[in-house]
């Protein structure tokens, strides 16, 4: 049985996911958005920054998003962020399939992730990772542009957002051109914690 496509992101109460330059990646804004995660257990651990970190429903929440990955897929603009500033293990320990122009080898890096590039369209790239998940989910991991048109061509089936008590004020908004008319929500569940609040929905067509 397939698993479900999602995507999982945070974002600012103004609606923004990242700022507008790459290179602003990392900066202040994006480290506020992003504070909630930094702390946790799992986080820390997957991503090798050393013993201890929190644990709770946040925590869980990061342990259940990597746990029910099987792929990923992404953007070239997210993946060039990438490239420059995981860990020589990415983390994300599975297939990843890059949405791209560029020809390119696969990129095979330590501790499981597989970089793959695919040049012809998303809906290319998700079959091959619903291959190679194994029956997993298929996380559509970014960027912004990136999960839209997956959002847009019906393809989404669940997503979650941390929403986070920061402003941005400009930057790239999530559901910036989206086919309202097209795409429906129903609210799966709620969950505030500390710092963010957990909102997770299911997508259907209107």
């Amino acid at each position: 049985m397939a698993g479900k496509v999602f995507f999982s992101v945070s974002m600012s109460l103004d609606g923004f996911i990242a700022p507008e330059s790459p290179e602003d990646l990392m900066g202040r804004q994006w480290m506020e958005l992003q504070q909630w995660i930094f702390p946790q257990r799992f986080f820390r651990e997957n991503l090798k920054l050393g013993e201890g970190g929190e644990e709770g429903r946040d925590n869980d929440i990061v342990r259940e998003t990597f746990e029910r990955t099987g792929a990923s897929v992404m953007g070239k603009r997210m993946f060039d962020a990438g490239e420059q500033a995981w860990p020589q293990e990415a983390p994300f320990r599975t297939p990843v399939f890059v949405v791209t122009h560029e020809k390119r080898d696969p990129w095979e890096r330590p501790g499981g992730t597989t970089f793959h590039f695919v040049n012809d369209g998303i809906e290319t790239a998700l079959d091959q990772a619903r291959e190679a998940a194994g029956g997993r989910d298929v996380r559509i991991a970014g960027g912004g542009a990136t999960i839209l048109e997956y959002v847009n061509a019906g393809l989404i089936d669940e997503f979650s957002i941390a929403l986070a008590p920061v402003l941005f004020g400009s930057g790239i908004r999530l559901f910036e051109g989206v086919d309202a008319a097209r795409v429906a929500l129903e609210p799966v569940r709620t969950e505030p914690s500390p710092r963010v609040t957990h909102l997770t929905y299911t997508v259907r067509e209107r």
